[in-house]
């Protein structure tokens, strides 16, 4: 089987496990997604299993001949490339569900983060900020950025504010809490990047 699924977050809550404890978690809506393409190393150079999701609502042509291969009336909204296992075969058409993951399962999940706009060093990288009294004009200034006679310029890569967010993030070794098939959705403990109803890949760690 493949090593990964597409799915959508959908928000957090909590479980109160046997012993009282309460363990916060995300329910995320994974699967079922079809095999739309293999990819071999004879002919593309490497290794992966293709996978569809969701309904797309206005497809063209070509999205609606690559999905016709495995049955779909239509097209795929996602469509994303994940390892294959070792000595695993699938097919073009076949289904891939939730049964690819057991509760004590470690997860990584990769999402793109909240888009937080134009923002400052404070909130974009965690900056102290300068000194809240004795006349201070900028608090929430990123202090120094080079100096004047030497280097004379400002490195790349410096820290400084501006566009925050919206890019993808990985979060690793997340526990795979529970797995729910009659309902279709996984828990994960923790928090997993982007908004409820943002597209999120769940791969094996």
């Amino acid at each position: 089987m493949t090593k990964g699924l597409i799915g959508k977050k959908l928000g957090m809550t909590r479980l109160f496990m046997g012993d009282g404890s309460s363990v916060p978690v995300t329910v995320i809506l994974a699967g079922p997604c079809a095999v739309t393409q293999i990819k071999t190393k004879e002919r593309d150079g490497y290794e992966a299993v293709q996978l569809g999701f969701g309904a797309k609502r206005h497809p063209n042509r070509p999205e609606k001949g690559h999905a016709a291969k495995t049955g779909f009336n239509g097209a795929f909204k996602r469509i994303r490339e994940f390892e294959m296992l070792p000595g695993e075969l699938l097919k073009v058409g076949e289904s891939v569900d939730l049964s690819i993951f057991n509760p004590g399962d470690k997860l990584s999940i990769t999402g793109v983060s909240k888009g937080r706009g134009f923002a400052g060093v404070m909130k974009r990288h965690g900056f102290g900020g300068g000194r809240a009294t004795h006349g201070c004009l900028t608090p929430r200034s990123g202090g120094s950025i080079g100096s004047a006679a030497d280097p004379s310029r400002v490195f790349p890569g410096k820290k400084m504010a501006g566009h925050a967010g919206a890019a993808r993030v990985t979060v690793k070794n997340l526990l795979v809490v529970d797995v729910r098939p009659e309902y279709g959705v996984i828990l994960v403990r923790g928090a997993t990047p982007g908004p409820n109803g943002g597209l999120v890949l769940l791969k094996k760690a």
